[in-house]
């Protein structure tokens, strides 16, 4: 069983970078058109090579919010811990009157 895992693991990398490059956006890939590095790594997948090639090179690296993965303006918060959201149940309540 344990002989079967590098090629399990060359396969897993290989649909990861595939996917991965099918769903970036055109205007965030880097260095060569979308379509080209499809092609690379589909003929290059089993030796590494494209798959390698695309997470270092292809596509383009986001930076990490100040705060952490979570952090940022426009993150959900949950409507208990929301002060728009429990000001405008005050606003509502009829018997607040």
């Amino acid at each position: 069983m344990l002989r079967y895992l590098p090629f399990l693991l060359v396969l897993a990398l290989w649909i990861y970078a595939f996917v991965d490059c099918l769903n970036t956006p055109e205007d965030e890939v880097r260095h060569l058109p979308k379509v080209v590095w499809v092609i690379i790594i589909l003929l290059f997948g089993e030796v590494l090579v494209g798959p390698v090639a695309w997470l270092i090179t292809g596509r383009a690296r986001r930076p990490v919010p100040a705060g952490g993965a979570g952090a940022g303006a426009g993150r959900w918060v949950a409507p208990d811990d929301n002060p728009e959201f429990l000001k405008s149940l005050n606003r509502d309540d009829p018997e607040q009157g």
